[in-house]
């Protein structure tokens, strides 16, 4: 299919390995590399060269590209949206890690009684996005702020408050170095001014909440962690510490999709019983929940 030939092109000129293609689309190597060998077939151009370990796209492919790629996802969103879905069709959710595995599996754990076909996959948010967008996804599950989410529809469904992870209580109302997540990823930017407000500054930043509250409950330096994955990691309510009340330093947690997911029955249901659910959440330091 010449659209799924052009998505693996796309891919590729990201990933630069069939390998890590192979694992964005969950199709083996060989598979990979016959898509873009039809592709190249049906234009008779050729588009890849070898690059050492990486592939490289010729001038052709990337003169390609620039024309289509802004409209692919787009594109492939629109297919999804002609899409026949019945009550035994797979519902791909994108959500995040944090997210899933602190606060929704006992929820999903009653959930799947009623609708047997739901599968999830955890990514950071900029990528939730892209599955939206492109269809990939019924529905995501964000944390942190939604950035360029044009066309998609978002729904709040909590502000995750922040602790501070630390043998001892910070001493807060100077500047305090602090452990903190990647704030170079466009859902976490946010975060720059209210540890600022706040008066922590960043020292070191982790890929992930679990490395940072990991390196603050060795002592090493205050992490700012949210209250979830606290209560996940099972840490000490005497090593959480709430931070100035003043600072604002919660997470956005939210659901985004197609505004189409509305009209169709059995994923309008799950937004609903997921909003119901946040709605009742009341993250604390004693429970986290």
């Amino acid at each position: 299919m010449l659209l799924e030939g052009l998505e693996t092109l796309y891919l590729l000129a990201r990933e630069k390995t069939m390998g890590k293609v192979a694992s964005r689309l969950y199709i083996t190597q060989s598979a990979v590399s016959k898509r873009i060998s039809n592709l190249e077939s049906r234009l008779g151009k050729k588009l890849v060269e070898p690059d050492g370990r990486h592939l490289r796209l010729t001038p052709d492919a990337l003169a390609l590209l620039e024309r289509i790629g802004p409209n692919l996802d787009e594109l492939k969103g629109v297919l999804f949206d002609s899409q026949r879905l019945t009550d035994d069709s797979k519902l791909h959710i994108a959500c995040s890690e944090t997210i899933l595995a602190g606060y929704l599996g006992p929820f999903l754990r009653d959930y799947i009684q009623r609708d047997q076909h739901l599968d999830f996959a955890t990514h950071h948010t900029p990528v939730i996005l892209e599955k939206i967008r492109a269809g990939d996804a019924v529905l995501g599950i964000c944390a942190g702020e939604i950035v360029g989410a044009q066309g998609l529809e978002i729904l709040p469904l909590l502000e995750e408050p922040f602790c501070l992870i630390y043998p001892d209580r910070p001493e807060f109302g100077h500047p305090l170095r602090v452990i903190s997540i990647d704030l170079g990823n466009p859902a976490n930017r946010y975060l720059n001014a209210r540890l600022s407000q706040a008066q922590l500054s960043p020292w070191m930043q982790m890929d992930s909440y679990f490395a940072a509250a990991e390196l603050g409950r060795a002592g090493l330096a205050p992490a700012t962690v949210p209250l979830g994955v606290a209560r996940l990691m099972g840490i000490a309510a005497a090593f959480c510490h709430l931070p100035p009340a003043d600072s604002r330093l919660t997470r956005p947690v939210s659901l985004c999709f197609r505004p189409s997911a509305r009209k169709r029955e059995r994923i309008a249901r799950l937004i609903t019983a997921l909003a119901q659910h946040f709605a009742t959440l009341k993250p604390t330091l004693n429970t986290g929940s």
